[in-house]
């Protein structure tokens, strides 16, 4: 072997299989944790050490070249090898102490298990908790994270899937909103509301698919990934939105519409990985989820409350 000539470094190749994943410097940079020059970088050395063009730079982002495929398919088999791996070491660690990844959607990070993880800290104050607010699915083979809390069935294999609640959902305005725009017409589609909605890729995609569908000749004025975004919206006077009772009900600038049939709920799902789930720090902290969502089973999932309610259904 040629003295002069650079080791394959595996790091390099993990940089490499985010930017062919996601696209852009930017999103890969994101994943990584890193700065867009790092990935960038790394490229460079990649491609330097292999002495071939893995991917082209295009307006749309960058795209894979033949080298470059061929190249992706044996990382992406060395990766699965070296996660398998890790996996394992990871399942036979005994401590209680250590990094647990939590991924879930941002209101229930925020209004859920932030406030929670206060009590898990006393208890076991050599767990950390790395909590990421995510609306999408983050990948638990990848090790992107360790648990998850979801609101549908994941796409991905290998899990351990368990229900341990649910979310229940309402239309929320504010009460300026309804006297100005009137009675909601559902017979005739709610002409002449707006209304704010999830993107279709996000957990709360049911639950806007149904208000659309109910007020189908109301207009879309705004559309988020965001909940939080969507309550405030919905605070301010931007129009209807289908939000988790939990946030719409403490929101004071809000008011509950009562509609012909109630919003489909949500079930509160806590993912992990078959080979991970009985890695003892995993384990206390899927526990310690499973308590605080079943703690908060009346206010997540409330029952009717009709003094709450705004009847503004004709008919």
């Amino acid at each position: 072997m040629d003295c002069g000539q650079r080791m394959l470094d595996w790091d390099d190749l993990r940089f490499f299989l985010a930017l062919a994943r996601h696209g852009t410097l930017s999103a890969a940079a994101k994943v990584l944790h890193v700065s867009q020059s790092t990935v960038g970088r790394r490229l460079n050395t990649l491609e330097a050490t292999l002495a071939v063009r893995l991917l082209n730079r295009t307006p749309d982002g960058y795209v894979l070249t033949l080298a470059g495929a061929d190249v992706r398919e044996k990382a992406e088999r060395l990766e699965a090898e070296a996660l398998a791996l890790e996996r394992d070491v990871t399942g036979r660690d005994t401590r209680l102490r250590g990094l647990v990844r939590v991924t879930c959607a941002e209101t229930l990070a925020a209004h859920v298990l932030a406030p929670s993880f206060a009590r898990l800290h006393q208890q076991h104050p050599d767990i950390m908790i790395e909590l990421i607010p995510n609306p999408r699915e983050l990948s638990l083979a990848m090790r992107e994270a360790d648990i998850s809390l979801r609101l549908r069935q994941p796409e991905q294999h290998d899990l351990v899937v368990r229900r341990i609640g649910g979310i229940g959902f309402g239309i929320y305005a504010t009460p300026d909103y309804v006297r100005e725009q009137g009675i909601l017409d559902v017979e005739d589609g709610c002409s002449g509301h707006r209304l704010i909605t999830q993107l279709d890729d996000t957990q709360e995609m049911t639950q806007s698919a149904w208000l659309t569908d109910l007020a189908s000749r109301a207009t879309v004025v705004l559309q988020t990934s965001s909940h939080e975004a969507a309550v405030l919206a919905a605070a301010n006077g931007g129009g209807l939105a289908c939000l988790a009772r939990f946030r719409g009900d403490e929101e004071s600038r809000l008011t509950r519409i009562a509609v012909p049939t109630e919003p489909p709920g949500a079930d509160i799902l806590l993912l992990v990985h078959k080979d991970n789930r009985d890695t003892p720090r995993i384990r206390v902290v899927l526990t310690h989820i499973t308590e605080c969502i079943r703690e908060l089973a009346s206010i997540l999932q409330p029952i009717d409350s009709s003094e709450q309610e705004i009847r503004t259904v004709a008919g």
